[in-house]
């Protein structure tokens, strides 16, 4: 299953990125991540949005606060799309060992 371009294009950004790992420990307020960078609000509702879009992340209002939630499943569908490099890799770097093996000898 191909993985859609907005995702991305929102895992592009490092403050998106940041955002994302700010929400593995759970939902927050829009005003505690904000918290968290020295970029203007707008900039960070900018970032929330891109985010929201790509379908990364949820929103609910909470009185007058907004809380986002990370919606993991598009995360699946991008790490399927790697394991083959992944496993390129892999094996890349064991015939790196090996080779380094050979010449311990």
């Amino acid at each position: 299953m191909p993985v859609n371009d907005d995702v991305f294009a929102a895992l592009a950004s490092p403050a998106r990125r940041e955002v994302l790992r700010l929400l593995l420990d759970g939902p927050l307020p829009a005003g505690a991540i904000a918290d968290r960078f020295s970029m203007a609000r707008p900039s960070l509702s900018e970032h929330l949005r891109v985010l929201r879009e790509a379908g990364l992340v949820s929103e609910r209002r909470q009185g007058r606060n907004r809380v986002y939630t990370l919606d993991a499943g598009p995360l699946e569908e991008v790490a399927d799309w790697l394991t083959p490099y992944e496993r390129f890799w892999r094996r890349k770097l064991t015939d790196l060992r090996d080779l380094l093996d050979e010449e311990d000898l």
